[in-house]
C-alpha cells in the first residue's frame, strides 16, 4: 500500500493511541487528523458509524474507505502490512492475545469511572476494580519485557495507553493500584521506553489530561489531599 493512511484522532483517546502504536510498530506511514469530540464536525459524523475515534481512512482505487474501532484497525494493519508480526502465529496463542486485548479494554472502562469520579466512594470502587484486574494481569505475565516475552504484540499496544494515564495519576495521589505487582511494574516501564508508545501522543498530553480532570471536577485531583 503506497497511499498514505489517515488516522482520525483525539488527543486523549487511548484507543487512538492503540491504533497509532500498531501503525508505528509495523512501520506504516500515516497522517493524523485531530477532532474535538465536544464539537464533532459534520464530515466526521458522516463517516463514523459510532461517532467515535479512531477512524482509519484508507485510500482504495481512487476512492476512500473508512475503518472504525481500534481493535479492527490494529488487526487490519497486522494483516495487510509488512514489518514485525504483532500477533502470534499459533491460533490458540493468537486467540488468547485477543482475549487479553478485550481485558485491557475492560480496564479502560473502569478507568473512565476512576478518573471522572466526583466523590470518594465512587473513586474507591473503581480503584479497587482496576487494582483487582491488574492483579489478574500479574498472573498472566512471564519474564518480559513484554506481554509475550521479547516480542512486542498488540496486547502491549492495548496496555501502553492504560499505563500512560498513571504517569500523571501517580503525581496526584497514592492510589496503590500497582502495589506488589512487580511484573506489571516492569512491563509498564518497558512499554514507556518504546518509541511507538512515546510517539502516540502529543507533547501536551499531560496538560490536556489535567484540564480534562479539572473540567470533570475529578475527585482524583483532591484524593492526594484527602
Amino acid at each position: 500500500m503506497t497511499a498514505t493512511l489517515t488516522l482520525v484522532s483525539h488527543h486523549l483517546c487511548p484507543y487512538v493511541q492503540r491504533a497509532s502504536i500498531a501503525l508505528d510498530e509495523k512501520g506504516v506511514r500515516f497522517e493524523r487528523t485531530y477532532i474535538d469530540l465536544k464539537a464533532k464536525p459534520d464530515w466526521f459524523l458522516k463517516i463514523s458509524p459510532l461517532g467515535k475515534v479512531p477512524l482509519l481512512q484508507v485510500p482504495q482505487e481512487g476512492s476512500e474507505a473508512v475503518l472504525f474501532e481500534s481493535s479492527v484497525i490494529a488487526e487490519y494493519v497486522e494483516e495487510t502490512q509488512g514489518g514485525p508480526k504483532l500477533h502470534p502465529a499459533n491460533p490458540f496463542k493468537r486467540a488468547r492475545h485477543r482475549g487479553w486485548m478485550e481485558f485491557g479494554s475492560s480496564i479502560l472502562s473502569d478507568l473512565w469511572g476512576f478518573e471522572t469520579a466526583k466523590d470518594a466512594e465512587t473513586y474507591e470502587l473503581k480503584r479497587q476494580a482496576i487494582t483487582g484486574k491488574f492483579a489478574t494481569v500479574e498472573t498472566a505475565l512471564g519474564e518480559g519485557p513484554y506481554f509475550a516475552g521479547d516480542a512486542f504484540s498488540l496486547v502491549d499496544a492495548t496496555f501502553a495507553p492504560i499505563f500512560r494515564y498513571f504517569d500523571l495519576f501517580d503525581t496526584l495521589a497514592d492510589h496503590r493500584v500497582f502495589d506488589g505487582l512487580d511484573r506489571v511494574g516492569a512491563w509498564r516501564r518497558a512499554l514507556a521506553e518504546r518509541p511507538s508508545v512515546r510517539a502516540a501522543v502529543t507533547a501536551d498530553y499531560g496538560e490536556r489530561l489535567m484540564a480534562f480532570l479539572s473540567d470533570h471536577d475529578a475527585y482524583l485531583l483532591r484524593a492526594g489531599r484527602a
